[in-house]
């Protein structure tokens, strides 16, 4: 059954990001918007590569090489830092290209705020933005009609993750946390996107994205493993049931679907237990995606409330 949710303020987007519609109105647009183009899926991603682009040549510009080795990057790692950056400017360049060949406009590069305030805190965003882009090509897959360009999205989903796993490492994390990815809709990874767009041009095309409530995991959620009790925030947002009374639930999003757990209302959030996948399906692992949900059969763009909220699940 289908569960509807009062929202009394959503998070704050950016006034000029690419799409700015709320509530009914964009309920409305959802049911009357043509089939997702593989033009809109290519200026998608390279939405997610502008963001990417300049997040690494920002830090680099910011950072020096002594920055990151006084936090514990040696200079290896540096090195390798700026090959990914370049690799994120070849993606760029590449989905430009495409699109253009195609006869679509791409999207410029928006204005971004990334608050990272030290060589640290750089990488640590790093980590987080590579494996939502690994996310983010991985749930668009079976969206993308054309053969060469689902090769193309392929080859780079790839490399992002290859990335993900140098900077997990690099972290002293695993490099390959669970045996499966986590794919994500445009609009959980553009909800996830959002927070870091200040602005846009307002040439770009619009793209069929919104985001959702920010549902975020505070720092004193510590070290999070299955079992965990933790507590899930829910900035400039109230989540409820419509008839005030139904269970909200955390949806912990895998491959091999979602797995749903109990969520319990305090004042500006929810707590709830992290579950344990069943056997024989994707475990909850590594980099987790969570949304708050009234349903909990099925985790669908209709029936996310809020989220998602991304933290690392470690092992027990």
């Amino acid at each position: 059954m289908k569960t509807t949710f009062l929202v009394a303020a959503f998070a704050a987007l950016a006034a000029a990001s690419p799409v700015s519609q709320t509530g009914s109105f964009l309920k409305k647009i959802r049911q009357t918007a043509p089939a997702i183009t593989d033009a809109d899926i290519l200026n998608y991603a390279l939405t997610l590569e502008h963001l990417e682009d300049t997040f690494y040549r920002e830090g680099l510009s910011n950072f020096t090489q002594d920055q990151f080795a006084t936090a514990g990057f040696d200079s290896t790692f540096y090195a390798n830092l700026k090959q990914v950056s370049s690799d994120e400017t070849t993606h760029v360049a590449f989905l430009t290209a495409a699109l253009t060949k195609a006869g679509a406009t791409p999207v410029a590069a928006c204005s971004y705020s990334f608050g990272v305030t030290d060589a640290k805190s750089f990488i640590a965003t790093a980590s987080i933005l590579e494996g939502v882009g690994v996310s983010a090509y991985l749930g668009a897959a079976a969206d993308i009609m054309s053969a060469a360009y689902l090769t193309a999205a392929g080859s780079i989903l790839t490399v992002e993750s290859r990335h993900s796993s140098y900077i997990r490492a690099s972290l002293g994390e695993s490099p390959f946390p669970s045996p499966f990815d986590v794919p994500l809709t445009l609009d959980e990874v553009y909800t996830l996107a959002a927070p870091f767009i200040t602005s846009c041009p307002s040439s770009n095309p619009t793209l069929p994205v919104k985001a959702f409530p920010m549902l975020t995991s505070p720092a004193t959620n510590g070290n999070i493993t299955a079992g965990s009790e933790i507590t899930l925030l829910t900035p400039g947002s109230v989540i409820t049931a419509a008839d005030g009374k139904s269970q909200i639930y955390a949806a912990f999003i895998t491959v091999t679907g979602p797995v749903f757990t109990p969520a319990t209302a305090i004042d500006g959030g929810f707590t709830l237990t992290v579950p344990t996948a069943p056997n024989g399906t994707a475990p909850i692992s590594g980099q987790t995606y969570v949304v708050l949900t009234g349903c909990n059969t099925t985790v669908t763009d209709d029936t996310v409330a809020a989220g998602p909220a991304v933290f690392e699940v470690g092992p027990l």
